[in-house]
């Protein structure tokens, strides 16, 4: 099969001839798949439900097959655009607090939080330990519930997912996706276009309903393992879902440290404002593995705000989505903010 990815977007699948003859069994399983021309202007192919993108899918087909997690590894989990890095650094903020001195700053202020939190399916897929610290057992995925690999679902493992109004979440990949597409000098598919492929579940890791009711079914089977979040609750009233976070990763508060205003001051180091404005997160960049052209950090940060999808969509095209979300909702105890 020849990819239609982008040359400067392969995998360069160096390394051992083991490795380079997975790579070629990947591609080989990828030829029988399902495809459509996905958000990027590319191929996005059917796999176990959902579309991905195929530098993507061969991550997540490989870390189906060989990852294996420590007992005490907590995965932040989400959807594309719908309040990873803020929730990355949430919590990698609270995990590593005890390690913080006087003259000890937290990595956050000299890294971007995609770098803190290393991803299951790109920094992780070719088992490089490098990519980890196995002190800080905080890692983070894109990867649909169904799909995980059964090596994590089967552990001990804890995963916190975050999810979001589907209109916002749209407008936000949207944005993220064109100014990726012009940095390399590609036209990006215009609003409209996408968002009819969005409604139609063609995304990646798409649809995103069924990426949300995954997460929301198991997290009502194993409430002691999955923590469910939307990002408007957590944006309404972050002091308590931090104190929630930090209880479920086992981590909780000292009353000595809320009342020494520890909370506060994690919220405030992972605001947006604070976050956006950090030299690294404003002209720095990130480096994903198999991806030859850096991504520029700035590109994670746009607003951070609840409800802007209305500067961008029509009310018509709101109603849709939102009608689109209840019906795919129905039933399952579940409602999102909208």
């Amino acid at each position: 099969m020849e990819s239609s990815l982008p040359s400067s977007q392969i995998l360069d699948c160096g390394g051992s001839a083991e490795r380079k003859n997975e790579a070629k069994n990947y591609n080989e399983v990828m030829s029988t798949l399902p495809k459509v021309k996905g958000l990027r202007g590319y191929d996005y192919y059917l796999y176990q439900g959902f579309w991905y993108d195929p530098f993507f899918l061969e991550g997540i087909m490989s870390v189906q097959d060989r990852f294996n997690p420590q007992s005490t590894d907590i995965f932040v989990s989400s959807s594309p655009k719908t309040g990873t890095t803020w929730l990355k650094a949430l919590t990698f903020a609270i995990l590593t607090r005890s390690r913080l001195s006087g003259s000890t700053t937290s990595s956050l202020l000299t890294k971007m939080p995609h770098d803190c939190v290393p991803f299951l399916e790109f920094q992780l897929a070719d088992q490089n330990p490098s990519y980890r610290d196995l002190a800080i057992p905080l890692l983070s995925t894109h990867v649909p519930y169904s799909c995980l690999p059964k090596s994590i679902i089967s552990s001990s493992c804890k995963i916190i997912y975050i999810c979001r109004d589907a209109k916002d979440a749209f407008v936000s990949l949207w944005y993220f996706l064109a100014k990726m597409q012009r940095s390399d000098n590609v036209e990006p598919l215009p609003l409209e276009e996408a968002f009819e492929l969005f409604c139609n579940g063609i995304a990646n890791y798409g649809p995103y309903w069924d990426h949300v009711l995954g997460y929301w079914r198991a997290s009502l089977e194993f409430p002691e393992k999955i923590l469910f979040l939307t990002y408007e609750e957590m944006k309404k009233d972050t002091a308590a879902h931090v104190k929630k976070l930090a209880e479920f990763m086992g981590c909780s508060f000292t009353l000595e440290e809320e009342e020494g205003g520890g909370v506060q001051k994690i919220i405030s180091m992972c605001s947006f404002e604070e976050l956006s404005s950090l030299e690294v997160n404003k002209n720095a960049e990130h480096r994903t593995p198999g991806i030859s052209s850096p991504i520029q950090n700035s590109v994670f940060f746009r607003k951070g705000e609840i409800g802007d999808w209305a500067n961008h969509l029509t009310p018509e095209m709101g109603a849709r989505l939102d009608d689109i979300m209840e019906k795919k909702l129905k039933g399952s105890g579940l409602k999102l903010p909208r």
